[in-house]
């Protein structure tokens, strides 16, 4: 009675092979982007952006980009923080080599050098798979964080080796810097996103998602009905790398402002959204959403609770953090792989049922 597609009808191809076929999802979806683009704006302070929104926005690229690679190609990769390095330190370059041009052509232009260096480092992918490529992935990660924090070119020789994001605009707003405006960072980081999630939703459910997920499945057979593995493969590597860069982009100039490389971009990221991917759901585009909802707000949660409330330590509650996050590791890939979207989806299997019994 509340989620129902009764009466709800296609008359045209374009229509069955939309996203969200049926209206009650597309109004939701609608009412989200209303309220993501129109009411949060208008209440967002400082500790909102930069506590809950912001980081969730650039997470939730992240883990779309790690989620096509793994959850939709199988390729399991353990270098995503060394990627958002290479997206971090290379939009500082250009902001520092270019001034005049806008930060998000930047941002852009630093997502496909990432997906350049994604491409180089995907191609063990041809010969390795499993656990041998998700070591080969982690060299990758110590070697891209060896590189920025040893040759001084990357951070322009600053004596301290870190990176300060210059101050830049967009339409008159400072999105980047040490005096940024709440809702314009978040208002960059949420067109971002919208952008990566659309472009990345088409591309899964096109051919390409298709040959992505035959080569998951199966590579041998797919490659027996023409699938070309070395294709497939390294254009998973360089668009999941292309989104990771662009949020590796936007975590060092518009949420931090500063960072240095091996605290910012250590083993301890490309687990963080290895973990978004799994809670939330391999080869779920909600489910990188939900994944990186909770890694966010878990720890926020956490922190006003036990420690505001209940007077606890802060170390407790971060060993607490971590406790809850292998507890649920351990819980969805036993009991449900496909994490939160599987449960999503049985939740509105069981709102378009009810009140019937299943």
């Amino acid at each position: 009675m509340i989620y129902r597609e009764s009466g709800d009808y296609s008359t045209t191809y374009a229509e069955d092979s939309q996203t969200f076929p049926i209206k009650f999802d597309r109004y939701r979806y609608y009412v989200v982007l209303f309220i993501a683009f129109a009411v949060i704006p208008l209440v967002i302070n400082d500790y909102w952006a930069s506590a809950v929104f912001v980081p969730f926005l650039i997470y939730a690229i992240a883990a779309i980009g790690l989620n096509i690679l793994t959850g939709y190609c199988g390729q399991v990769s353990l270098g995503t923080g060394g990627f958002m390095a290479v997206g971090a330190y290379s939009v500082y370059k250009l902001m520092t080599a270019f001034p005049d041009v806008s930060i998000a052509i930047h941002v852009v232009i630093a997502g496909f050098i990432t997906a350049g260096v994604g491409v180089i480092f995907g191609l063990p992918s041809l010969r390795i798979k499993g656990f041998y490529l998700a070591v080969a992935t982690l060299a990758a990660q110590f070697f891209l964080v060896w590189l920025f924090n040893r040759v001084p070119w990357f951070f322009n020789y600053s004596a301290s080796g870190m990176i300060n994001s210059p101050e830049r605009t967009i339409f008159g707003y400072i999105v980047t810097g040490p005096n940024t405006d709440a809702t314009a960072k978040y208002l960059i980081s949420l067109l971002f996103l919208t952008a990566c999630a659309i472009l990345a939703r088409n591309m899964t459910r096109g051919s390409l998602g298709r040959k992505w997920m035959a080569i998951r499945d199966m590579d041998i057979a797919a490659e027996i009905i023409g699938v070309d593995p070395l294709r497939a493969k390294l254009s998973a590597f360089a668009i999941s790398s292309f989104f990771i860069g662009i949020s590796g982009a936007l975590f060092f100039s518009v949420y931090l402002g500063a960072v240095e490389v091996g605290e910012a971009f250590g083993i301890q990221k490309s687990f963080l959204i290895l973990f978004m991917i799994i809670i939330g759901g391999l080869g779920s585009m909600f489910g990188s959403f939900a994944g990186a909802a909770f890694m966010v707000l878990m720890p926020v949660l956490l922190k006003n609770v036990l420690v505001g409330q209940f007077g606890w330590a802060t170390d407790l509650a971060a060993h607490l953090e971590f406790v809850i996050v292998g507890g649920l590791i351990i819980v969805f890939l036993i009991v449900e792989p496909h994490g939160l979207a599987q449960l999503w989806r049985l939740a509105k299997e069981k709102l378009r049922l009810w009140p019937f019994p299943h």
